[in-house]
């Protein structure tokens, strides 16, 4: 519903107010009078006139027609797409090229990812202050530039792919901390992605490494607390659902898939195995972070190299990464410096990972991990 107003009006905010507005009249009426024959045709039409009247209220009545040139809805002119799932259709809608991939991913998942401007900007490892400017700004670009937004052809999907991607990926790491439902609905939309795009391979490796990531999600926490991957009782995996997310990593395989989705499910797999390679694991982090250029991944090779029994050679890297708002950085290195028996440094460092972590789970273990120091 909200793809179809953001298509027909070109204006997010005035495509939300109105879809609220349907929905409380909706919710006034249909008690009383019944459920409309096609309620979703009904709340598309209710919101369209509303924003209509909105438009007409502030005098630009005859601009706005002119520039939307769509004769009012009736109920069966409501359009089917490329895309048969409404969500994923939105996304798509939402991830526009004329704005930067960030503010693509930013408005997307402020918009309908469940995530607030405080998620969103922990995800960009940004301030809270610097991700609502942003948004802002994405929102005025809109409306300054006349950019349509409408649900875009098939032949178009491919250019906005990446975005499309990063927005599944971010919501599925949102629930990757505990909130179950925004994972569950992150694999649901990776799936209906493959359907939709069947030879993408980076659509398969993204749908690869959140089946795989989440089929642990029953022992990645105990009693309110983070379970470590070595810690956890590996009868609790769910191991039907990594077979199903090596498959698809085969196939993104079989696709030519080399790209950032593809390794990451890769190293997820690898990640699931017992006894884990730790000098291919830190190899293919260190292809990743080439590849993407991302500090995260550099963080992630570091942790490899530690495993390998190379502390000394893992805090060097850690201490070269820019990446001080981001609490795994200093939970990795009080970890590394508490191996090097630099109990004091490790305490500090425990102590501004505890400043920047938002889970509760998360911050019952690295208190936890900060207490058996002082023991």
């Amino acid at each position: 519903m909200l793809a179809n107003l953001i298509g027909y009006l070109g204006d997010f905010e005035l495509a939300e107010e109105a879809a609220q507005e349907a929905f409380a009249i909706a919710a006034e009426r249909w008690p009383r009078d019944g459920t409309p024959a096609n309620p979703r045709a009904w709340l598309v039409t209710t919101a369209r006139n509303r924003a209509v009247d909105r438009i007409r209220r502030d005098r630009t009545l005859a601009a706005k027609t002119r520039l939307l040139d769509v004769p009012e809805t009736v109920e069966d002119e409501i359009e089917e797409t490329t895309i048969p799932d409404e969500r994923l259709e939105l996304i798509f809608t939402c991830c526009h090229p004329a704005l930067a991939l960030d503010a693509q991913v930013a408005l997307t998942l402020r918009t309908l990812g469940g995530l607030r401007t405080d998620e969103i900007a922990r995800a960009f490892l940004v301030e809270e202050a610097t991700m609502a400017k942003r948004l802002v700004r994405a929102k005025g670009k809109i409306g300054a530039a006349g950019i349509p937004f409408r649900v875009p052809p098939a032949h178009l999907l491919p250019d906005r792919l990446a975005a499309v991607l990063a927005v599944v990926y971010l919501i599925f790491n949102e629930g990757y901390g505990g909130r179950g439902e925004l994972a569950a609905e992150a694999i649901r939309l990776g799936r209906a992605l493959t359907e939709l795009m069947p030879d993408e391979p980076e659509a398969r490796g993204l749908l690869a490494l959140m089946l795989v990531n989440d089929a642990r999600r029953e022992a990645r926490f105990a009693d309110g607390t983070l379970v470590l991957l070595r810690d956890q009782d590996r009868s609790l995996w769910d191991h039907d659902q990594i077979a199903d997310g090596r498959a698809e990593l085969d196939r993104a395989l079989a696709l030519g898939g080399r790209g950032p989705y593809a390794l990451q499910a890769a190293l997820a797999s690898l990640h699931a195995e017992e006894p884990q390679d730790w000098p291919q694991i830190a190899a293919l982090y260190g292809e990743l972070a080439r590849l993407t250029g991302s500090p995260i991944a550099d963080l992630n090779r570091a942790v490899a190299v530690a495993e390998t029994g190379e502390a000394e050679a893992a805090l060097a890297l850690v201490e070269r990464l820019e990446l001080d708002r981001y609490h795994y950085l200093h939970a990795t290195r009080a970890e590394l410096l508490r191996r090097l028996d630099r109990v004091e440094d490790a305490h500090a460092a425990y102590g501004r990972a505890l400043k920047l972590v938002r889970s509760e789970a998360e911050r019952r273990f690295l208190e936890q991990r900060r207490a058996e120091l002082r023991d």
